[in-house]
């Protein structure tokens, strides 16, 4: 269906011809600069969460594929790590360039593969792009050394090298912006990489490979394995020519990972799941928090780690503002990713959508009150079929904290309304859960803003505002969320190595040994 003449500014014209493009095309390898097939010939459909139909095809990878990959980024390593930040820098600018430049094409695919919403999938795109700018500056300035003077005996200083190749392991939801958020800081500070992405939504990752190869990026510095993650990503985290891992998905998965990756040795950043709470207090600017509330949840179809999927409310104004999530969550359109008025689209999957109602059903077991949602939807908001497809009603329960809804990410539209007494019940309930990535608090009192943000378990906290990020700002969870930061500076905990130099001012005493 044709919606508008223009679509996120893309005209419907070029959608139509990018969409048809993909019917013939297969997502490759891309090992040591060049594009290639799977030594065995296989491949793996990758579906259109509107309509389950295929969309593409993405060669099927495992040891065979990673070994080379590996192998090559372990040989760029050493022309890499060594190339002068100034020009590395040169091409982190060009990639981000071209990321600009192929944007529309980067995000009707991505809006197809993953379900995701055309204009918020555009704005993940510029995220992308802004990515490598970002880190295109930090490569020449990141990598300051400090002194240590002691007396005017000996002078001690620090400097960061490049860790080695780089293993990143992506998630489907968010894939080209969360790829790029790893990619460029490995590659700013001179390592290589071996990436490889969700089964879910593998396209968008060789559309990046072709980009690196027309950014002319030296061969081996970045490399693509697509396949399963029990065959190319376990083969990745084995690997040992991989010293560092990094893994953005679920917790489970984390755990896996984190088990495998300990009989290497090998350092690992793991950002994992989310329960978050959203604490709103009836002093608060509840229209604001509202609005907040909802985006949170929501939008990305409710497939975000940061999503304040757990709704805690002060008593005095909770049926209030809990009717008024509702009446806003019943109004919410769902319809195809590509409409331009298309607020919620289908979810990535069919079995990731089974799985979504399951917790559906489990919170109707358990006594939770549905008010909106909880089914399947099957006509969009202009009246289209969408049986076919992977789509949710966008669905709010009333709950208690204990209950599986309230516990377990969900990672759908799906949201859970608790009520609190006062503070402190507030900080209880939303403490009590084993995740621990952001939390939101919606109050005028700003001591108490402040006093939630020092005792909230949690990576992230926004005060008065959903998540907004700021690439320098660390990023990261605790507990079951993760156990590392991302962001600015604090990458160069995981993708560089600390080394300490020391140097005599004049010749120390040596103990002479075997001297008679």
């Amino acid at each position: 269906m044709r919606y508008q003449d223009q679509v996120a500014g893309i005209p419907w014209e070029r959608i139509e011809a990018i969409r048809n493009a993909l019917k013939g095309w297969t997502a490759l390898h891309f090992i040591g600069g060049e594009f290639r097939p799977s030594e065995s010939g296989e491949v793996f459909p990758t579906l259109d969460p509107s309509t389950n139909e295929v969309l593409s095809h993405a060669a099927r990878g495992g040891e065979r594929e990673v070994d080379r990959a590996a192998k090559a980024a372990h040989e760029a390593f050493q022309r890499w790590s060594r190339t002068p930040a100034r020009e590395r820098k040169r091409y982190l600018l060009r990639i981000a360039e071209l990321l600009e430049k192929h944007a529309d094409e980067l995000a009707v695919v991505e809006a197809l593969d993953a379900g995701q919403v055309l204009r918020i999938v555009k704005a993940q795109v510029a995220r992308s792009a802004e990515n490598f700018a970002f880190y295109a500056e930090y490569a020449e300035h990141a990598m300051e050394d400090r002194t240590f003077p002691v007396d005017r005996d000996w002078l001690y200083y620090s400097l960061r090298v490049p860790a080695g190749p780089v293993g990143i392991i992506t998630p489907w939801n968010a894939p080209l912006m969360l790829s790029t958020w790893r990619i460029a800081p490995a590659l700013a500070f001179g390592d290589t990489v071996v990436l490889k992405p969700a089964e879910w939504s593998p396209l968008t990752a060789s559309k990046l490979a072709e980009i690196v190869q027309e950014a002319d990026l030296p061969p081996g510095v970045f490399n693509l394995v697509q396949g399963y993650g029990e065959e190319a990503g376990a083969a990745l985290v084995a690997h040992p020519l991989v010293p560092l891992i990094t893994l953005t998905g679920e917790t489970e998965t984390g755990k896996i990972v984190m088990q495998n990756a300990a009989r290497h040795l090998k350092r690992l950043s793991l950002e994992l799941g989310g329960k978050s709470p959203a604490l709103v207090f009836a002093d608060a600017d509840l229209e604001r928090a509202l609005d907040a509330v909802l985006f949170q949840i929501y939008s990305f179809n409710g497939e975000r780690c940061t999503a304040s999927s757990r709704l805690l409310v002060e008593e005095s104004i909770f049926e209030t503002f809990v009717e008024r999530v509702a009446e806003r969550a019943r109004a919410i359109r769902v319809g195809h990713p590509l409409d331009p008025e298309t607020e919620v689209g289908p979810l990535i999957h069919p079995e990731h959508l089974e799985r979504v109602l399951g917790y559906v059903e489990a919170g109707l077991k358990e006594g939770a009150r549905l008010l909106v949602g909880g089914k399947r939807a099957t006509t969009s908001f202009r009246g289209e079929d969408l049986s076919q497809g992977n789509y949710l009603e966008p669905t709010l329960f009333v709950g208690e904290n204990h209950m599986k809804i309230a516990q377990e990410e969900i990672f759908g539209p799906v949201l859970v309304a608790i009520p609190f007494k006062d503070e402190e019940e507030a900080l209880r309930k939303a403490n009590d859960t084993r995740y621990g990535l952001a939390a939101y608090v919606f109050t005028r009192d700003l001591e108490r803003a402040h006093r939630l943000a020092l005792e909230l378990e949690a990576g992230l906290v926004y005060l008065n505002s959903h998540n907004v990020r700021h690439l320098p700002t660390p990023f990261g969870g605790v507990k079951a969320s993760g156990e590392r930061r991302e962001g600015g500076l604090y990458a160069l905990e995981f993708y560089t190595d600390l080394k300490a130099v020391g140097l005599p001012l004049r010749p120390p005493h040596v103990p002479k040994f075997g001297k008679r």
